[in-house]
């Protein structure tokens, strides 16, 4: 019989991604909580206590104090060669007399790491795993006839402990929730649909109501499915007469002809879910909702609403560079909208859950998601400190509370997102099953193992029929709270994992850079489902998901620069993206995005003709656009297209048109004697021009041009612009080799949060308003506080022609 997985979906975005003002009308929607907190880096002894004693920096969250440190050496290659430590966070507030015999809960997005929690003095409760969210209840210590103060400290001593930078501090969003002791918790609602067609979905709506009073309440639970027209699809409605503590009340009902959710068109609906008691409304959620179904098949591949898709996706890490971990919205919505436009249209969220924003982002984009637990379970993998596999490794991480916490993680992973169209996936760990790191086996001795530590079968080290004990109740563990997705791994180990019966465990089965295991396991497994869920950028990496029926992904490892995993001094990012850090495009982002976008497309760049092609697993296109070379080079032009040619000129003059289809690895190209002036290339379908692009000789550096993606903001709440600088010659063109020092300066209601260059290996201080371009290039990120006036921002450097950019805050 033909294995196949199909899972039918009917979602909600997470509650806390749309946050009110804290009236007494709108009691059980999270606010956000994240001004006017003091900041103090260091441990204070008795912290909760000496809170009056200790100096305070005022800071907004999020906040990541890790990355405010200048970079040294005596740091973690892995971590980015920035420190880790231990800081504490305090808010003090006026409790409102409408909270009286209701329930006041804080809620934590992520706080990195071994966060411990209290309020007026009291212990709330300690939450090691740095990027899961926690709430705790505020209600029996409040003080309603004076000032309420809530600290926090986070213990990230242990700053080698991880194989990427991870920040420091609270780093994602708080919010306040306040609840009548009769209501629906944030996490208590699931949605499913059992079957969906363009004509029908049948719906399944689970909530589970709470009752913390010791009387039984008799209460009305109604929901409304509202479409983006704002007409109603489907009411239902039931009654509970429900005693002290918790009940779940189960929905059905159908839609008719529904608006199904894909990455072409995240069509979303409002989901209204109210209930009441004698008549008055005691808590209400409103949330968005997408209703589609996903398919894998071992021999067929994926499937989204019956169509087969291939996931065309990229690894994604926390950071933005400058911004360190404590990353605005704004941010992912560029970084996002790029990454749409090269056609891809999936994100491994590696290797942890993100942040709450991020799965909205998701939804409304239309990018599939795999969302992942662990990197490690419970054994340490090697975190680098003197550079990738050099020296000796540090073994601090999270496996120290593994036994203890990973059941209760994963499964508020799993309840904190399960209602997002998004997620397609659950991924319980990454490479957890590294030859060598720490799990070992004989068949290491034997064979092809691409990743191994190490040589061989290690005796001393653990034996990897583990990995199946733990993988099985990881597997149950996601399970009992969610069974509308696969469970997946991603292993970089196949040939190990095989021997012992980890994939097994597994729903799907993904596989880290072994695409030639695809045909030989295909026929030998054959119930397998399988998938790339790591993979390099060589062009071959992409023939085995393309030319095979059966394999339905392919992750790059990676769309975004990163900070950490870093080489040896003076390099502290690891440069594998499709963007830089300040996610500027880099030429292998054109290359994939000739290979995955729909829309016609074309782009150029030169390189030495002797210069080394184009290698290895991880290997990028090494072209770049520039045409500023010495006299009488010989040169080589590349282009990334996805029409059906292209032609290039130089000043004019064509070089002739090259087909795609017959160029070496669809690339066309061309050997070109140098002479200044400008190269164009363009493309044709049908031989009508779909695109061009154009490069030209540029002149010294004499001017800064600025793009501000936003420059209107309301007031009352902190708004992003990012601005794109670039230097070029007195014609406007780019000059890619300018490092120019280029100083900032804001003034008006707005303060700048950082410059990034997208460098790898710059040490400058991420706080400081003057930085060096790279390539010609910087990001500003301006942040505006909310008073309304105008900000002006201005752009300077010595030798250049100033550049001024307005924001307004009306």
């Amino acid at each position: 019989m033909m294995k196949k997985i199909t899972y039918h979906y009917f979602y909600l975005l997470a509650g806390i991604l749309f946050p009110v003002l804290l009236q007494a009308q709108n009691l059980g929607k999270p606010v956000l909580f994240n001004q006017g907190w003091g900041f103090h880096q260091g441990d204070i002894p008795g912290g909760q206590s000496a809170i009056n004693s200790t100096q305070w920096q005022t800071v907004d969250l999020p906040h990541d104090w890790s990355i405010q440190q200048p970079f040294s050496d005596e740091w973690a290659s892995a971590t980015g060669y920035l420190p880790g430590g231990i800081g504490w966070y305090k808010k003090t507030f006026t409790a409102d007399a409408e909270w009286r015999g209701k329930q006041v809960d804080i809620y934590f997005d992520g706080v990195y790491k071994n966060s411990e929690v209290w309020i007026n003095g009291h212990y709330l409760g300690k939450r090691p795993n740095g990027f899961i969210a926690f709430q705790y209840d505020l209600s029996k210590y409040l003080n309603y006839k004076g000032k309420n103060t809530l600290t926090v400290k986070a213990d990230h001593s242990d700053f080698a402990d991880s194989r990427w930078y991870t920040g420091s501090g609270i780093y994602r969003n708080v919010y306040l929730v306040v609840k009548n002791p009769v209501h629906i918790g944030l996490w208590d609602v699931a949605f499913a649909t059992p079957k969906v067609s363009a004509q029908k979905a049948d719906i399944n709506i689970k909530v589970k109501v709470t009752n913390s009073t010791k009387t039984t309440a008799a209460v009305t639970v109604k929901v409304n499915l509202v479409d983006n027209t704002g007409k109603t699809a489907a009411t239902l409605q039931k009654q509970l007469n429900l005693k002290s503590g918790s009940k779940e009340m189960e929905f059905d009902g159908n839609i008719i002809s529904p608006r199904l959710w894909d990455a072409e068109n995240p069509s979303l609906y409002k989901l209204q879910v109210q209930l009441t008691r004698n008549g008055k409304a005691i808590d209400e959620i409103n949330q968005q909702v997408g209703i589609r179904s996903i398919e894998f098949d071992k021999d067929k591949g994926f499937f989204l609403n019956g169509k087969s898709t291939k996931l065309k996706g990229v690894c994604i890490h926390d950071d933005a560079g400058a911004l360190g971990v404590a990353v605005p919205q704004e941010v992912w919505v560029r970084r996002l909208k790029i990454l749409k436009e090269a056609g891809v249209n999936s994100l491994r969220l590696s290797h942890n859950p993100h942040a709450d924003y991020l799965y909205d982002l998701s939804d409304r984009m239309g990018f599939l998601v795999m969302d992942e637990a662990f990197d490690e379970w419970e054994l340490g993998k090697n975190k680098w400190v003197k550079g990738w596999n050099v020296g000796t490794p540090s073994k601090d991480g999270y496996h120290t509370y593994f036994k203890e916490w990973a059941d209760r993680d994963v499964q508020d992973m799993v309840l904190r997102t399960r209602n997002h169209p998004s997620i397609i996936m659950w991924s319980i760990g990454n490479e957890i099953d590294y030859p060598n790191d720490p799990y070992t086996h004989e068949i290491l001795n034997t064979g092809r193992n691409p990743q191994i530590y190490g040589k061989g079968y290690l005796a001393d080290h653990p034996a990897a029929s583990q990995l199946t004990v733990i993988a099985r109740q990881l597997v149950k563990a996601v399970k009992a709270i969610d069974k509308t997705r696969p469970v997946t791994a991603a292993l970089a180990g196949v040939v190990m994992s095989n021997e012992v019966g980890f994939p097994e465990e597994l729903d799907v089965v993904g596989y880290n850079y072994q695409e030639y295991r695809y045909p030989e396991d295909h026929k030998k497994y054959p119930n397998r489902i399988i998938y790339g869920s790591e993979n390099g950028m060589a062009t071959q990496a992409w023939a085995a998901v393309d030319s095979n029926e059966y394999i339905s992904a392919q992750y790059l490892w990676t769309g975004i620069d990163y900070l950490g995993e870093a080489g040896k001094w003076p390099q502290r990012s690891n440069g594998a993206g499709l963007l830089d850090l300040a996610a500027f495009k880099k030429p292998e982002y054109y290359y994939r995005q000739s290979i995955w976008a729909a829309k016609p497309m074309v782009y150029i760049g030169a390189r030495e003709v002797k210069k080394a092609e184009d290698r290895g697993i991880w290997s990028h296109k090494s072209i770049q656009p520039v045409w500023n070379w010495p006299a009488n080079s010989k040169m080589r032009v590349d282009c990334f297209t996805n029409c059906q040619e292209a032609e290039l000129f130089l000043n004019g003059k064509s070089l002739g048109k090259q087909s795609r289809s017959t160029a070496k690895g669809k690339i066309p190209s061309w050997e070109v004697d140098y002479e200044p002036g400008e190269l164009m290339v363009k493309g044709y379908n049908n031989g009508i021009q779909a695109g061009a692009y154009t490069i030209k000789t540029s002149a010294g550096a004499s001017n800064i041009k600025a793009l501000a993606d936003a420059t209107i903001f309301a007031k009352n709440t902190t708004g992003l612009s990012q601005v794109e600088i670039q230097i070029t010659d007195k014609n406007g063109n780019p000059v890619f080799e300018a490092e120019n020092q280029v100083k900032v300066s804001v003034s008006g209601p707005a303060k700048l949060l950082g410059l990034e260059s997208g460098s790898t290996s710059s040490h400058e201080g991420y706080q400081s308003p003057v930085r060096a371009a790279l390539h010609g290039r910087l990001l500003a990120y301006i942040q505006t506080s909310g008073k309304p006036g105008k900000v002006t921002v201005q752009l300077s450097s010595a030798g250049l022609q100033t550049s001024t950019v307005i924001l307004t805050v009306k």
